[in-house]
């Protein structure tokens, strides 16, 4: 009496998935074609299909986990005497389950994503400060209207292969395998077209513009990128669209300059204001604002207003704007403004009117 478990080296209890990896691995170990003239191999290689044929089988595993005898299916095996299980048959029905290119059939194309696709928009810095939203015309591929899809000229549809008779597949034999390749001709969809739509010329999709809006918040940069889930181009034989991708460039500014969330400008004041102190009003992103300008500023110094530079994207916090003074240093002067000037240096003495010798001089003299 043959004990087939053992046979196989699974247990009573194993599952068919164990017993048929079982199976593989002893068939491909002693299968003929790789032991050629060994008689125990050859002897070996029958007992598993024997095994196999039994246990593979619901009914007759049933029958024999119930009677304990393998003699009801004395000669289940013989239809391997001969070996028609082929060693190729073996690695092909392996791969299959994992792979499903050596069924003989024709496979399903698989799904495939579609492509993402990136678009470039310029915003002004006032758009980038507050947000905007944007409509932008975007090409993707579409199924042709005139063939539906299909690549064919209305009237005439696809038609099988004759390089792999609608399969997809080119079958060859290698050595021991037996190996199936995706078709050339047809790509593995087992049909071509002899009459190709003249709008699509056979791809079965044409280029079209289309209208996407786009929400840009509040405190992009340039560089920033935006992502549009699914609209990118569409998918292939059902798969999901790609997405789309929105690089940000922002356009320099003529008046602020930005520093990450802070934004920076340059005033100008007049040399009464800047000695004197004034109130100046200056330009913000949300309209004019008035500082106050203490007596005495040089030209350089820096006022900070809180708030009032660039938000950061999806919060609340926003950076601030320094508004750098400079001196505006009239070129023109008229007679009467020559003539105050004049004045002025007059009064203020000698520390005025010093050449820049002197007034060297006098450095070294008190700091000597």
């Amino acid at each position: 009496m043959k004990d087939y478990y053992k046979i196989l080296g699974v247990s009573r209890n194993a599952t068919d998935e164990e017993i048929k990896k079982a199976y593989r691995r002893l068939a491909l170990k002693y299968h003929p074609d790789r032991n050629p003239g060994d008689k125990e191999a050859e002897e070996r290689f029958k007992e598993i299909n024997e095994a196999y044929s039994c246990l593979s089988d619901p009914k007759k595993r049933a029958q024999y986990d119930q009677f304990g005898t393998a003699d009801a299916f004395a000669g289940a095996g013989a239809g391997f005497g001969g070996f028609s299980t082929s060693f190729g048959d073996i690695f092909e029905d392996i791969f299959s389950d994992f792979f499903g290119a050596f069924t003989g059939q024709r496979r399903r194309p698989r799904p495939e994503r579609g492509a993402d696709l990136r678009y470039d928009l310029s915003i002004t810095l006032e758009e980038a400060v507050r947000g905007t939203e944007k409509e932008i015309k975007v090409p993707r591929w579409v199924s042709c209207e005139t063939c539906g899809g299909t690549g064919a000229k209305p009237g005439h549809g696809p038609v099988s292969c004759p390089n792999c008779h609608g399969t997809g597949q080119i079958r060859f034999q290698q050595g021991f395998f037996s190996v199936a390749k995706t078709c050339g001709r047809c790509g593995g969809t087992g049909h071509i077209i002899t009459s190709p739509c003249s709008k699509c010329k056979g791809s079965g999709r044409i280029r079209r513009y289309r209208n996407v809006k786009v929400r840009v918040p509040a405190g992009v940069d340039t560089g920033t990128r935006l992502r549009m889930s699914g609209e990118g181009e569409l998918g292939q034989n059902g798969g999901p669209p790609g997405d789309l991708y929105i690089y940000i460039d922002v356009k320099p500014h003529k008046f602020f300059k930005r520093e990450g969330t802070d934004l920076y400008c340059d005033v100008p004041v007049t040399f009464p204001q800047a000695a004197l102190g004034a109130e100046i009003e200056v330009p913000t992103m949300d309209g004019p604002e008035k500082i106050r300008i203490p007596a005495g500023t040089p030209s350089g110094k820096e006022f900070r207003l809180k708030g009032k530079g660039v938000p950061r994207i999806n919060s609340h916090h926003r950076g601030d704007q320094i508004v750098r003074i400079y001196i505006d240093v009239p070129k023109k002067l008229t007679p009467r403004q020559k003539e105050l000037l004049q004045e002025f240096a007059e009064i203020s003495g000698n520390e005025v009117q010093k050449s820049l010798f002197e007034k060297v001089k006098d450095f070294f003299a008190h700091n000597g």
